[in-house]
């Protein structure tokens, strides 16, 4: 899916400064769409003098005019005196007759975008932001809709000034609150003027049963946590919508998230808006999560443990076998089982299941070494290019076959000689490539051969990764060898082709 920042950057001049603001206003589309009760879309300039839509966000619990994704499509040619004459002026611009989208009629109002710069200069407009509202809407006159849209005029005003979104605000974070969630208007004294019915309901469940309304908002928070050790300090201003901030408050084994959104009209503050949600379900999901990661964590570690003790029993063995073949044998199985504790391990110090493979293939090498000192071999192993972060379902058996041919190189084409092992990795969106060249023997007949290495390093590349691997001689004397593994597992990044919209 195409992201705002790809389709600015293609198809208008904005600067990274100006990209980096509407990428926060963005995060913030959700609370304008929710108290505008309405469609709102970002339209940037393009280079040809045309309007494209980066970003859109439907309200939530509330009819949508638009039944398609419209970011990246080009402004409709019936929209543009409206958004023309909202950039030009830096005021709001209105439709004086229904505006069309396929059979919605809709009211068409448009607001111009700042930003301010270090200094608090207002530089702009950059971008203009439009608002799409039902013509049949019959909740206008609601007492609810109202306040909604009192906070709507207000924070699109903002946004015209640069004023909004606040930088360091809470939009876009998880567990933030919605409108829809619970809304609290208080003016400058912090007295509540309007308290959506989710905010009254949520605080009655904290054991408020008096109406928020008319009262000392930040009161009534010091209401319902009287007796709690509280060191917050910032907590009043929250409540009060004097900064624009984020917290939570514990009561009665309930987390709520207080956004405070100061307002501001013709440069001075005239209130503030407070928005509240009961994110206890979320909390209590992130700690399962937790928990959950740590048990994955420890079973990785457990994991590790165990194959690590397989592999001390596979080299004592060996120490004690008496011919030659099971030695070798019981060192081949443990450099096998060393290798796949090697993922287990670094799988068990992070907290996703990916795995940084470069950290695991120089761990690899050490392997390699080992045998070479067995060998009476002088190897000098020099690594080119990244393999970059891989899921474990292709680290495990990717770092299994390449211990086999590093080992062989080694073992076999290096052995009782000084010479080099290089390794290149090529990483892509789409593939990642692997060369390994040594500089010893070549391929015995100028074949390789079929034991049990190369039918599990065939069997780990070709079957469970799904792509290739090949063995040559190599230019300067040694081997080559060659594997190409395609990552189906990374989505291509598409931009799709702006379209004008009919």
């Amino acid at each position: 899916m195409a992201t705002l920042r790809n389709l600015a950057t293609k198809y208008s001049e904005l600067t990274e400064e100006e990209l980096a603001w509407l990428e926060h206003l963005a995060l913030e589309l959700p609370l304008l769409a929710d108290v505008a009760l309405s469609d709102v879309v970002i339209w940037v300039p393009t280079e040809n003098e045309d309007y494209l839509a980066v970003a859109h966000s439907r309200p939530t619990g509330y009819v949508t005019l638009f039944y398609r994704d419209i970011i990246g499509d080009f402004l409709r040619p019936d929209w543009r005196e409206v958004v023309d004459k909202a950039l030009e002026t830096g005021q709001p611009a209105a439709s004086t007759s229904p505006a069309w989208y396929e059979e919605n009629p809709m009211r068409l109002t448009a607001y111009s975008i700042s930003r301010r710069d270090a200094s608090g200069a207002v530089i702009g407009p950059i971008a203009v932001a439009t608002v799409h509202t039902s013509a049949n809407d019959v909740q206008h006159a609601s007492r609810i809709a109202a306040a909604f849209r009192e906070v709507s005029t207000d924070l699109f005003g903002m946004i015209q000034t640069g004023a909004f979104p606040t930088p360091g605000g809470a939009g876009g974070q998880q567990g933030a609150p919605r409108a829809t969630d619970g809304l609290v208007r208080v003016n400058l004294e912090g007295v509540a003027t309007f308290v959506s019915p989710n905010t009254q309901t949520t605080f009655t469940l904290l054991g408020y049963r008096d109406e928020i309304e008319d009262q000392n908002f930040s009161e009534v928070v010091q209401e319902i946590l009287k007796g709690q050790f509280d060191t917050n300090e910032s907590l009043p201003l929250i409540c009060q919508g004097k900064v624009a901030k984020r917290t939570e408050v514990f009561v009665r084994g309930h987390s709520i998230a207080l956004r405070s959104i100061p307002v501001y009209r013709n440069g001075e503050r005239v209130g503030g808006v407070v928005l509240t949600r009961d994110v206890s379900d979320l909390r209590q999901q992130a700690q399962e999560l937790i928990t959950k990661d740590a048990t994955i964590r420890e079973i990785h570690h457990r994991v590790k443990n165990n194959l690590q003790t397989v592999a001390s029993l596979l080299r004592v063995q060996a120490r004690r076998a008496r011919s030659e073949e099971a030695k070798q044998v019981l060192g081949q199985a443990m450099r096998r089982v060393a290798a796949i504790a090697v993922v287990h391990d670094t799988l068990s110090t992070g907290l996703a299941q990916i795995v940084d493979f470069d950290v695991v293939f120089e761990r690899v090498l050490g392997l390699a070494a080992e045998v070479a000192s067995l060998h009476g071999t002088t190897v000098h192993p020099r690594k080119e290019g990244s393999f970059g972060e891989l899921p474990s379902e292709y680290a495990t058996p990717l770092a299994l076959a390449l211990t086999e041919v590093v080992t062989n190189a080694v073992e076999h084409g290096l052995a009782g000689r000084e010479g080099e092992v290089f390794i290149r990795a090529d990483r892509t969106p789409e593939r990642l490539g692997v060369e390994v060249i040594d500089t010893g023997t070549g391929l015995p007949g100028g074949t390789v051969g079929d034991g049990l290495g190369t039918q599990i390093v065939r069997t780990l590349i070709e079957g469970e990764l799904g792509g290739s691997i090949s063995w040559g001689a190599d230019s300067g004397g040694g081997t080559r060898v060659v594997i190409e593994i395609p990552l189906h597992w990374l989505a291509a990044e598409t931009r799709p082709i702006p379209k004008v919209m009919q």
